[in-house]
C-alpha cells in the first residue's frame, strides 16, 4: 500500500531489482540504488490481479486501461493532505461520540411544559 499516492490502481515492476512498487517514491525509500529507466513497463492491475506490459514510446489513450478488466489506471494522483480532525477510537467499536437522529432522546426530568398524566386524577 502506497503512502504517497492514495488512489494507485496498478503496481509497477522495477526493471533494476524486479520488485513491485506502487510509485517511484516507494522504490527510492526501500532500495539503495536509483531506479533504472526503461521504455517497457510491466504493470499489475490491483482490480483483477493480472499483469501486462506497456511500451512507453507508443503510449496512447487506449493504453490507460487494463487490457483484462478495463480498469482505468491512469488517474490524477491523490496525495495525502494535512488535516485537523478529532482523533477518537474506532466508531465501529465505541459509537458514543455519534448521535443517531433516528432515535428519540430520553427525557431525564420533566419540565413545566410537559403534560403530566396524573393531573386529571382527583385526590
Amino acid at each position: 500500500m502506497c503512502k504517497h499516492i492514495l488512489n494507485a490502481q496498478v503496481s509497477i515492476r522495477s526493471p533494476c531489482c524486479r520488485k513491485w512498487f506502487d510509485c517511484i517514491d516507494c522504490h527510492s525509500e526501500s532500495q539503495s540504488h536509483p531506479l533504472l529507466e526503461s521504455f517497457e513497463m510491466i504493470f499489475a492491475c490491483k482490480k483483477c490481479k493480472k499483469c501486462f506490459r506497456k511500451d512507453v514510446k507508443e503510449f496512447e489513450e487506449a493504453d490507460e486501461y487494463c487490457p483484462h478488466c478495463d480498469n482505468h489506471f491512469v488517474l490524477d494522483a491523490v496525495t495525502p493532505k494535512a488535516a485537523i480532525t478529532v482523533e477518537a477510537d474506532d466508531v465501529r467499536v465505541d459509537a458514543r461520540m455519534l448521535k443517531d437522529d433516528r432515535v428519540a432522546e430520553k427525557k431525564d426530568r420533566p419540565t413545566v411544559f410537559d403534560p403530566d398524566a396524573d393531573v386529571d386524577k382527583l385526590g
